[in-house]
């Protein structure tokens, strides 16, 4: 007998899908496909690197538990860190892994049929990740009768405030991401290989901190320097060493039980120029005053229009959104896909949220960062990470 490895009680789960189902009825959905990891670890706990087949979750309005369908060989993870019931567990036979001549979402569709849902109205996750054209063509073609609709970030929206058991998930990844921002900080110099430091980062972020460990993060770190610091996704570059006069953009985010906590910030090797320091001076003086301004209540949009005001007759410009939800994550990225700090955003801030403040600059050969994850409070905001917000430097 295998013992369950569970990273939250039982009844967290239960509530959790409480919450979806809930959603699911009053968006007139009585079966619910869910093939995100993130959503199946948040329902069930289930945790494996097995979505590169397909697999997921059928939730039914009128059945307690869900069915989570997988490859067969997969199944005893499923039976290792779900909370599901034998019956719940459906390994489905390896010839339809990869398979040119038939797909998984027949072996879905049948069950589907097999339960009696094949005439209802089923929602599936439509712009995911992990969601095909070719499984949604599937599905209706052997389920003609249902109906489909968008579910894209239905299971989003209920991960997007969290319990106080998700907010010490990642309030122990914040410790973490200490420990590898600090470590990154301190090796950067001039001749030091940037692959040294994307090594050395990776490890501290899976050792952990002194009584628990973290897992890979969703993201791999970005740092990159110098020219590559102009745009915002570049990693290290695996033949340049650090050199004297080179921006570093370092944004990185630890992970405990898949719940991140990200950060960034800006080393500068050199004397700093003027225009440099204005940008910082101005962009952490913003961020400050912002995150006296956010408390429940406000919208999105009302936090990007505070921050913009910081801006105003500065010089300094951010026309992309300047923050977005965050939590519990697999690759590619943290983020939730929900409330985004951006001009037409109406969603309403709500106790529990953790949202990633991110106001990054690129200008045309440089960019600036620095910025805070935080929870929204009863009465505001609290920030998630204890690090220094400023222009860091290594003059000599």
């Amino acid at each position: 007998m295998l013992e369950r490895e569970l990273r939250f009680s039982e009844e967290e789960y239960h509530r959790r899908l409480r919450a979806v189902k809930a959603s699911m009825d009053r968006q007139g959905m009585e079966v619910l496909i869910v093939v995100d990891p993130a959503n199946m670890n948040y329902l069930t706990g289930y945790d494996g690197w097995s979505f590169y087949v397909h697999q997921g979750l059928i939730i039914a309005l009128d059945r307690d538990e869900p069915f989570w369908f997988g490859r067969a060989q997969d199944s005893n993870g499923a039976r290792l860190t779900t909370w599901l019931s034998e019956e719940s567990i459906l390994g489905y036979p390896d010839y339809y892994v990869q398979s040119r001549y038939t797909h998984t979402m027949r072996y879905v569709a049948n069950k589907i049929a097999e339960e009696g849902w094949d005439r209802r109205r089923i929602g599936v996750e439509m712009d995911g990740y992990w969601f095909s054209a070719r499984m949604y063509r599937e599905l209706t073609e052997h389920l003609p009768s249902a109906r489909f609709a968008d579910a894209t970030s239905l299971v989003a929206w209920v991960k997007s405030v969290k319990s106080d058991v998700e907010v010490t998930m990642i309030r122990q990844a914040a410790k973490i991401t200490e420990k590898a921002m600090d470590l990154a900080v301190k090796m950067i110099e001039p001749g030091v290989a940037e692959r040294e430091v994307a090594a050395a980062v990776s490890a501290a972020q899976i050792a952990g901190v002194d009584g628990y460990g973290g897992d890979s993060p969703a993201i791999f770190p970005i740092i990159p320097s110098g020219q590559r610091t102009s745009t915002a996704h570049l990693t290290f570059h695996p033949e340049r060493s650090y050199q004297t006069g080179d921006v570093v953009l370092l944004e990185l985010g630890s992970a405990r039980c898949h719940y991140h906590a990200p950060l960034s910030r800006t080393v500068y090797l050199g004397k700093v120029p003027d225009d440099l320091k204005k940008v910082a001076d101005v962009v952490v003086a913003g961020l400050r005053k912002t995150l006296e301004f956010i408390a429940p209540g406000v919208t999105a949009e009302e936090v990007e229009a505070y921050w913009r005001g910081c801006l105003a007759g500065t010089g300094v410009e951010k026309p992309s959104r300047v923050g977005y939800s965050f939590g519990l994550a697999y690759v590619p990225d943290w983020g939730e896909h929900t409330v985004s700090l951006r001009p037409g955003d109406k969603s309403v801030l709500e106790p529990g949220m953790t949202i990633h403040f991110m106001p990054g600059i690129w200008l045309d050969t440089y960019g600036f960062e620095c910025s805070e994850p935080f929870l929204v409070t009863d009465s505001g905001c609290e920030k998630l990470v204890n690090f220094p917000e400023r222009l860091f430097t290594k003059e000599g």
